[in-house]
């Protein structure tokens, strides 16, 4: 029997009636795929996917607590669920009381659409796509550049539903586009990328566009040794530092002085003011273009998420206000243990500080007393110091030098060592926020929207000889 013949609510209702401990908690996970994959300006490979995965989490109630027993599975049919619901039963049994444990959500209204069919992708997202982009390859193939790269569509629909009476549904879209152009003997390089909900906003001609810009800059090539220079991060270098400084940002680890926002002598740095500029880094599951989910889904707990929370209604939160760190991550149980306000995680992240000038204006605006340097993205970003979130990597695709307000060649690539709460507190601008891909972590986490960032000291430890 195929997964799709039963409907993903069915299968939510049918192990909630299988459930036999005091609490359970049931989500199920439609998801559909749908890409192409381009090089040397033809296309290559494209294909459909679908998919179910779900998940069973029982709770037991004992005399020193409450244990929670979490299974998963894929492609799972409703023939298949007792087995999956008895496992996680019986990892409940054999687990000792959950540190986290709170009664289960109730009160939340049910989705309205929580007995209808999953959202699904289709090939037919790149209708209009697909031509562009075949546009872009002709214009590439005459100007003597080579396009590769990879777009990818996915719709997940999640149904959740607890023995405390929820029953939510969640349908999430998202889109990434990748672009690399090269030029034909493949010693020059450069990227651009996109976030999307459905493609019908991406415009390849201009991605084209760029690329063959940061082609030509690069044409002339002058080597620089490693130091602080001043720096213009794009919005894709920004949100892959801070997407990492929030997945950092546990109430807990900083309450237990394990974090960056560990305040010397105890607790945390809710309240200090961590940049001179009106910084406001947000979360908010109704942005505009960046929606994601209103409630909790959690598969699994840890310091900045609890499967007791699931179906817990998300409203938007200020991470940071004008400069000022407000709120951690917490779930119910480290709100308690931290005296903070429930905060979970929210799947977008902003970053605005009311900046209007693109890319470009603060580019004019660079290089006039002495050489800038302008990034197009980071890659290989590792932690080298929890206390101080201090971060390592690499320079890719593109490092160019400004000079007098132009980009006057492209330089060597650089290892850098740099902390993003300490580049908060040191950036002299920001610039227009707009919506933006985390190259490094576009996986993961792809719905951000962030300006670009004047670092006038940004710490470029070591050469690198990457491209």
């Amino acid at each position: 029997m195929s997964p799709r013949q039963n409907k993903p609510h069915e299968i939510v209702e049918r192990a909630l009636e299988l459930s036999r401990t005091d609490g359970c908690v049931v989500i199920a996970s439609e998801r559909s795929t749908a890409n192409l994959r381009w090089a040397a300006n033809a296309l290559t490979t494209n294909g459909v996917t679908r998919g179910r995965s779900v998940t069973v989490i029982a709770t037991v109630d004992g005399t020193e607590g409450t244990a929670s027993g979490v299974v998963s599975s894929s492609a799972v049919t409703a023939a298949e669920l007792e087995p999956l619901v008895r496992a996680a039963e019986a990892a409940a049994r054999d687990a000792g009381p959950a540190e986290d444990a709170q009664p289960l959500v109730s009160g939340v209204p049910h989705s309205p659409a929580f007995t209808e069919a999953p959202a699904e992708t289709s090939s037919a997202v790149f209708d209009a796509f697909a031509p562009a982009l075949g546009e872009s390859f002709a214009r590439a193939r005459s100007e003597a550049r080579e396009l590769y790269g990879f777009a990818h569509h996915e719709v997940v629909s999640s149904y959740v539903g607890t023995s405390a009476g929820l029953r939510l549904r969640h349908d999430q879209p998202t889109g990434t586009l990748e672009v690399n152009a090269k030029s034909p003997d493949r010693s020059r390089s450069a990227w651009a990328g996109r976030a999307t909900r459905d493609f019908r906003d991406v415009d390849p001609a201009a991605l084209d566009a760029e690329l063959a810009r940061r082609l030509a800059w690069a044409e002339r090539r002058v080597e620089l040794p490693a130091g602080r220079y001043e720096t213009l991060l794009p919005p894709t270098a920004v949100a892959d530092l801070l997407v990492y400084q929030q997945w950092s940002a546990a109430a807990r680890d900083a309450a237990e002085g394990r974090t960056v926002f560990s305040r010397p002598g105890g607790g945390t740095r809710v309240g200090e003011k961590l940049s001179g500029l009106p910084l406001t880094l947000r979360s908010d599951p109704r942005e505009p273009g960046l929606e994601c989910a209103p409630f909790v889904l959690a598969s699994s707990s840890g310091d900045d998420a609890s499967v007791f929370d699931n179906g817990l209604p998300l409203e938007a939160t200020d991470w940071i206000r004008d400069g000022v760190l407000e709120h951690l991550l917490t779930t119910r149980h480290s709100a308690g243990l931290t005296d903070l306000p429930v905060t979970p995680f929210i799947d977008n992240l902003v970053l605005d500080a009311g900046g209007t000038r693109s890319l470009e204006e603060m580019v004019a605006a660079s290089g006039h007393d002495g050489p800038a340097l302008l990034l197009t993205c980071l890659w290989y970003i590792r932690e080298v110091d929890p206390a101080s979130l201090l971060l390592t990597g690499l320079t890719r695709d593109g490092v160019y030098l400004v000079e007098k307000g132009e980009v006057t060649a492209e330089v060597n690539n650089f290892r850098f060592n740099e902390s993003p709460v300490s580049l908060l507190g040191r950036a002299t601008e920001a610039g227009r926020t707009e919506p933006t891909l985390p190259r490094e972590w576009g996986d993961y986490f792809t719905r951000a929207a962030m300006p670009a960032l004047r670092i006038p000291d940004f710490n470029m430890s070591s050469v690198s000889q990457g491209v």
